[in-house]
């Protein structure tokens, strides 16, 4: 190198080296500020509102994670633990009977079992459950709305924009706090 390059400044080398030294300073700097932001986010969560869902099937096809982070949940304490459960029985059975091609889910999520005569009692499998509502749908329209849908937060990422709430016809997902991240039918936050 000439005395000249040397009195202008930086030589070649270094000028690559200082670059590629900003350019990991920069990446740094982003990826601390999507950390700050998700953390910002973080204060608020994904939601379904029991009290607008219509269960059209949107929760299963819609959402990133395949199965869906949302799934049928169970509120016992308001379920009339029925004999013919329509959220367990498809609507329109081939027979009024417990056999296994009348059930409602496509996956088999709900157990059914015997409690006493007449009562049974129908719990979610969550790993099998894939959010389609057939289940919630069913125990709305001739039940007590014991079964209805809800994001489960261990499996949710959280988007940003979630692409099951832009999906939703009946606007039922909203933000909620995060320490208060599930909704029952009537809970107003």
């Amino acid at each position: 190198m000439s005395e000249q390059e040397k009195q202008d400044g930086l030589t070649r080398r270094e000028f690559i080296r200082n670059g590629a030294r900003g350019a990991m300073l920069v990446g740094l700097g982003a990826a601390a500020g999507g950390l700050i932001a998700r953390s910002r986010s973080g204060d608020t969560v994904w939601q379904i509102d029991p009290d607008k869902c219509i269960a059209c099937g949107n929760c299963a096809t819609y959402c990133v994670l395949k199965p869906s982070a949302v799934k049928c949940v169970h509120a016992f304490g308001v379920c009339g633990y029925c004999e013919l459960c329509f959220g367990f029985f498809d609507l329109q059975p081939a027979g009024i009977d417990a056999g296994a091609e009348n059930q409602l889910c496509p996956t088999g999520a709900i157990r059914r079992r015997f409690v006493e005569e007449p009562y049974y009692e129908y719990k979610i499998d969550e790993r099998l459950c894939i959010g389609c509502g057939k289940c919630v749908e069913g125990c709305s329209t001739f039940g007590n709305s014991a079964l209805f849908l809800q994001v489960r937060h261990d499996r949710c990422l959280n988007c940003n924009e979630c692409a099951i709430a832009a999906a939703c016809p009946a606007d039922a997902f909203r933000r909620v706090p995060a320490e208060r991240p599930y909704l029952l039918k009537g809970d107003k936050h």
